[in-house]
């Protein structure tokens, strides 16, 4: 690197905007009618999601290699990750022609899996999350003799995620505020160094699941801390010790972190489908559940999405907890006397009400005594929590005395 810009410098930070554009889709700003409503400021979608790979990390991977030098590249390079850096690397040493090797943790979904391969990489399943893939991405690099391409702990990727902020500055000028998720804090990095080293006046907040908040526990110790466990499904910000080298520069840049419950994470999801019809992986939601903790109006804010690589199967998954959580969705217990005519009585009034049924059980063992009672479970669809409060008060006004249990869809 020896005739390059020092990175984190606002020269290395101008020619990373302009080296990768190289390979990047242009993820121009979509202003949301939604979350402006709902959090009563004026709300931007970076989509990331929309990204070359399906992530940002594209972004810092491409940058970083390129500022490799011949002996480096010729060795090969390999890195550890949950996926979205893993796509990024892979897509870089095939456009540089050298050969990638990847170690991502065996809980990665398999479309992150199958994309790296199909980009030409060597994957390799190894541990639970990401810190195990990591040890094990080291000590495959100290034996083979690799080139080790950090996801976050880097100040090379970190200038490259940087060119996020450089397109949002353009874009809107006077952004207040840009909300970043954070895993290991590359992102967060960039965007942050950035708006300092542009005196800008906005403000980065990251953003964290509250079950992988590693930076926050760092900050609130005054060092690099390591969690016992990360627990969350945002799986590409599921990292237990955020980066030694950057941490000092999320420290000083930052206005604040905000930490997130998955139970967020699955609403949003939602929201997101409906609003904007579009797919945003658990990890790129964190920006826009982190809305309704600001404690302010009218400013404007960019939310970056960092990712849509998301599996059906958890999707399907994430849908479906979405609706119970926004009561779109819920299952209610009624006893009957076991006689002619009862599930008509019962269906009618869940119909007067606009109530609709999705699913019936017929229980006629809750008791000995069937001609006292029978259990029926209706699943119902509802339009949220005040027509599912409705639906319950006219079954009890008929004298059913249903109880809610949880949907098993």
């Amino acid at each position: 690197m020896s005739e390059r810009a020092e990175f984190l410098s606002l020269q290395a930070f101008e020619e990373a905007a302009e080296k990768v554009k190289e390979v990047i889709n242009e993820t121009r700003l979509v202003e949301s009618d939604y979350f402006s409503r709902v959090s009563g400021n004026k709300v931007y979608l970076k989509p990331e999601n929309m990204q070359k790979t399906g992530a940002y990390k594209i972004r810092g991977a491409y940058y970083r290699i390129s500022c490799l030098d011949e002996e480096e590249r010729e060795r090969g390079v390999i890195t550890a990750s949950a996926g979205n850096h893993a796509q990024g690397v892979a897509f870089a040493a095939k456009k540089f022609g050298i050969k990638a090797v990847i170690v991502m943790p065996t809980t990665t979904p398999l479309i992150k899996v199958n994309r790296t391969k199909d980009l030409g990489a060597t994957v390799i399943l190894h541990g639970d999350v990401y810190d195990d893939s990591y040890e094990e991405a080291l000590r495959i690099a100290g034996e083979e003799g690799y080139t080790f391409v950090h996801p976050f702990d880097d100040l090379g990727v970190a200038t490259g995620q940087g060119s996020i902020a450089m397109e949002i500055f353009k874009e809107l000028p006077l952004v207040d505020y840009i909300l970043v998720p954070i895993g290991g804090g590359g992102l967060a990095t960039g965007i942050s160094v950035l708006s300092g080293l542009m005196s800008h006046k906005c403000k980065v907040i990251g953003v964290e699941p509250e079950g992988a908040a590693c930076l926050t526990e760092s900050l609130k110790a005054g060092h690099v801390t390591t969690l016992q466990t990360a627990s969350t499904i945002a799986d590409g910000t599921a990292v237990k010790t955020p980066g030694e080298k950057i941490f000092p520069y999320l420290r000083d840049n930052l206005e604040r972190v905000i930490t997130v419950p998955d139970s967020d994470l699955v609403t949003a999801f939602l929201d997101m489908v409906e609003n904007h019809k579009m797919i945003v992986e658990n990890s790129g939601l964190l920006s826009v559940a982190a809305l309704k903790q600001l404690d302010c109006k009218d400013k404007k804010i960019v939310c970056v999405l960092s990712g849509g690589n998301m599996d059906v199967i958890t999707m399907s998954s994430v849908v479906q907890q979405g609706l119970i959580l926004r009561d779109r969705i819920f299952t209610v217990s009624v006893l009957l006397p076991d006689k002619p005519g009862m599930l008509a009585r019962v269906s009618g009034v869940i119909a007067k009400a606009n109530g609709n049924v999705i699913k019936l059980e017929h229980n006629q063992f809750v008791t000995t005594n069937r001609s006292e009672a029978v259990e029926l479970r209706i699943t119902l669809e509802a339009f949220g929590t005040e027509h599912k409060e409705e639906i319950l008060s006219c079954l009890d006004q008929e004298g059913f005395r249903p109880r809610v249990v949880r949907p098993a869809l």
